[in-house]
């Protein structure tokens, strides 16, 4: 049985609006997610010898989120990853949105879902958060009505994100959780052990845009479909973090696409999806200038991402999976955290 409860987290400066604090808690699992970006801000989970410990990177407070920061926790949309230059057609028409990582537009926009104020509401095992996105927010077309539901099962979290536009609309949702096994803020991941089901990945450009290849993984730092200790196939293969989409395919049922182990702590995280990729990032930018949870410095590679998502740039390359959501239809994704 899960337990939810609610509290107020903080409010937004000029009137913006009261942010709250939901926290789901099992046996196996404590959450805790706000209102604001549907944040995860804290997440425990239990090692081999039974205690918690927070393995998200974060804020103990509302200012940390409203300061500029790398995406921690939070759902990321209309269209998660990058756009090249910013620019896509749907319809005829032709879109230019904001110019935010480089010559691209990165996650969103300048103010994209993750700095949005969610409406919360309570349910069994969980909350839901719905967001409307009006017609021409961050350049995007169409009004487009969302809502991510984060519930808690035993040692499972499960975000599913639902998405309906009145106009044809590029959409890729995500979660940008930054973990580290070992716990929040204990130095970096090298002695993480990595698996990612993938076959195929995606080369990048050097403004990290897919050159439109779906490379084979095989024989390369890409291929983890057996595990592998990150400071030593780094090291091996003389690359200096990952920030790349690893290839599934389009599916509907949950199938698992990436799992994590920390031998120390004896932690465990399975990824499962409906997903067609999973951008593997290992917090290449972080540089240890954020204060986070209890005045924790979180250096260059002291956290993973594993971002369920659509092929970045997708709505620029025909050949990869579509991200257009066309009225009438329904966006309809979830991800499970399996935590051992």
């Amino acid at each position: 049985m899960t337990s939810v409860s609610r509290e107020v987290f903080g409010v937004l400066p000029d009137g913006g609006g009261t942010v709250e604090r939901f926290h789901l808690e099992s046996d196996f699992l404590r959450v805790d997610i706000i209102s604001y970006g549907c944040i995860i801000t804290r997440l425990e989970t239990r090692d081999k010898h039974r205690n918690f410990a927070d393995i998200v990177l974060g804020f103990d407070d509302l200012e940390g989120y409203l300061n500029k920061h790398p995406y921690f926790g939070a759902v990321i949309g209309r269209v998660a990853n990058r756009i090249a230059n910013g620019k896509f057609s749907v319809d005829g028409n032709d879109y230019q949105l904001p110019i935010n990582n480089g010559p691209n537009s990165l996650h969103g926009g300048l103010k994209g879902f993750d700095k949005a104020l969610w409406t919360p509401e309570v349910i069994p095992n969980g909350v839901c958060f719905s967001y409307t996105s009006a017609d021409g927010e961050e350049g995007y077309p169409g009004e487009l009505k969302v809502w991510v539901t984060y519930t808690v099962d035993g040692s499972k979290l499960t975000v599913n994100y639902r998405a309906q536009s009145n106009k044809t609309t590029p959409i890729n949702l995500t979660n940008h959780s930054y973990f580290n096994l070992a716990g929040q803020g204990t130095g970096t991941i090298y002695d993480h052990h990595v698996l990612i089901d993938a076959e195929h990945y995606l080369p990048v450009d050097d403004t990290m845009i897919p050159t439109g290849q779906v490379a084979p993984a095989e024989g390369t730092a890409f291929d983890l479909r057996k595990p592998v200790e990150l400071d030593t196939h780094m090291k091996n293969f003389s690359i200096n973090g990952f920030d790349h989409n690893f290839c599934f395919g389009e599916k509907q049922a949950l199938q698992q696409c990436a799992r994590v182990h920390h031998p120390s702590s004896g932690r465990m995280l399975t990824v499962c999806t409906t997903q067609p990729g999973v951008q593997f990032y290992t917090a290449n930018f972080l540089d240890g200038s954020l204060k986070g949870k209890g005045g924790a410095v979180y250096p260059k590679h002291s956290a993973f991402c594993l971002e369920t998502q659509a092929w970045p740039d997708a709505v620029n390359k025909p050949k990869f999976p579509s991200i257009l959501l066309h009225p009438g239809e329904e966006y309809n994704h979830t991800t499970c955290y399996d935590f051992a």
